[in-house]
């Protein structure tokens, strides 16, 4: 692929993204691996349910993080620094806020979510306090959210890689000491998260401090105090929270529909769900380049260069989903074998894993626009094509396949992503030729 100063500033965000992003699924995959070479399958399987539930609730505050980008991106274009900060300071507030009331509602909201999932009744105790552990983190996690966001609008890339290695590389560590030294089991992986997510806030506050430093551009507290200046902040995250909730519903429900079918296709799911995700996160590092110099582009009014950075992004974005697609069919058993050996889960994983090979491919269009869109502000239509996937597709195409079990469950999934991926081109499409980028 030819170089080109547009390549360059991708490849500056994307790497260290890659990077990091990977990080993510890697941390589940090593917690998967963990628990699922213990004496019993319940302690992977109440990860599995518990971990459904608190990404759930903490990715129904990932706008906070995907709001930041594009409206810092947007304003660091213009060149107003003052804004950049003020995106950062708001958002903070509104997490810290958030944050807090998800501890003090944590009993009855997290028996809710549990009863909708469903684990078996030997799990869902493990489950139960995996959460009430790991919820506590979550002003932590929230914050860090939008940290992350700051300072990808801000390309500062390589700053926001080392927070987040410090974070999954610290949780990584807490889980050899909670999980295998001190014999935790599940409890142990909440515990371990807990521990990681605050230490992870501490450094993120000093990273902080250090670059509105080298902005000098101070906080103010009119930017703190007026609920009025808000408005931009709700006005952009609104659609981002429901079109994050439609999410987060599928991928709920998606495990409380494992759940019923037992411990052994719960966990066989979850394996799965991780090497998705993996992919995902990898092409994530782009679709990150994409949120931040997409946004940047729009900022300065600069469609070209728009344009550029939409197609050289989609590029590698189907290079990684190409490489998942040959690795998922060529080495099943190389994979499956790293991650458990209990042998009621993986026959299981080993009949669901055709429809793993297929996701890289299908879901290459919506993950790489979902960065382009959060970049040029366009929520709305992301919004709407959720909604439109998730309940017009996703739940009529599970319904009329339950009778093939988990594989309709599968299937439906599958019908999600592609719902998602046309939608996405057709609207990127229309946006092209309407010429309603900038408005």
């Amino acid at each position: 692929m030819k170089s080109s100063p547009n390549q360059q500033k991708i490849l500056a965000i994307a790497l260290p993204m890659t990077l990091a992003s990977i990080s993510i699924p890697v941390l589940g995959l090593v917690d998967t691996a963990i628990l699922g070479h213990l004496a019993n399958a319940r302690f992977l399987a109440a990860v599995a349910s518990g971990s459904s539930v608190l990404t759930m609730l903490f990715w129904l505050f990932v706008f906070l993080r995907m709001g930041s980008i594009g409206l810092t991106a947007r304003a660091w274009g213009a060149g107003d620094t003052s804004r950049c900060v003020e995106v950062l300071t708001q958002s903070l507030v509104v997490a810290s806020i958030f944050g807090i009331l998800m501890i003090l509602l944590r009993q009855p909201v997290l028996s809710l979510i549990l009863d909708l999932i469903k684990p078996s009744a030997e799990s869902r105790p493990l489950a139960m306090e995996y959460c009430q552990i790991r919820i506590l983190a979550a002003p932590a996690t929230l914050a860090t959210f939008c940290v992350m966001g700051w300072l990808l609008g801000l390309q500062r890339a390589g700053t926001t890689l080392l927070l987040m290695l410090f974070i999954n590389l610290s949780n990584v560590a807490f889980d050899f000491l909670f999980i295998v030294g001190m014999k935790l089991n599940s409890a142990g992986a909440a515990w371990a998260s807990l521990t990681a997510e605050y230490l992870g806030l501490a450094l993120a506050l000093l990273l902080v401090k250090a670059t509105i430093r080298q902005l000098k551009t101070p906080i103010r507290s009119i930017q703190l105090t007026q609920w009025s200046r808000y408005r931009e902040l709700f006005r952009a995250n609104r659609h981002l929270f429901v079109r994050t909730a439609c999410l987060v519903f599928i991928m709920t429900f998606f495990t409380a529909q494992g759940a019923r079918q037992g411990d052994v296709i719960l966990s066989a799911n979850a394996i799965l769900m991780q090497l998705i995700l993996l992919v995902a996160f990898t092409q994530d590092g782009f679709a990150h380049a994409a949120e931040s110099l997409a946004g940047h582009a729009i900022g300065k009014r600069d469609l070209k260069d728009f344009y550029r950075i939409c197609l050289i992004t989609t590029v590698w974005g189907l290079v990684i989903a190409l490489i998942a697609t040959l690795i998922y069919a060529f080495f099943p058993a190389i994979i499956i074998g790293a991650i458990t050996n209990l042998p009621e889960v993986l026959p299981a994983v080993e009949i669901y894993w055709p429809w793993l090979t297929a996701m890289p491919l299908v879901g290459l269009v919506c993950f790489m626009a979902d960065g382009i869109f959060v970049g040029s502000g366009k929520t709305r239509a992301m919004q709407d094509s959720m909604l439109i996937a998730a309940f017009l597709i996703f739940l009529p195409l599970w319904y009329f396949s339950t009778p093939l079990g988990n594989h309709g469950l599968w299937l439906a999934y599958l019908g999600f992503l592609t719902a998602r991926s046309v939608q996405m081109a057709w609207l990127f499409a229309r946006y092209s030729i309407g010429g309603r980028w900038i408005v």
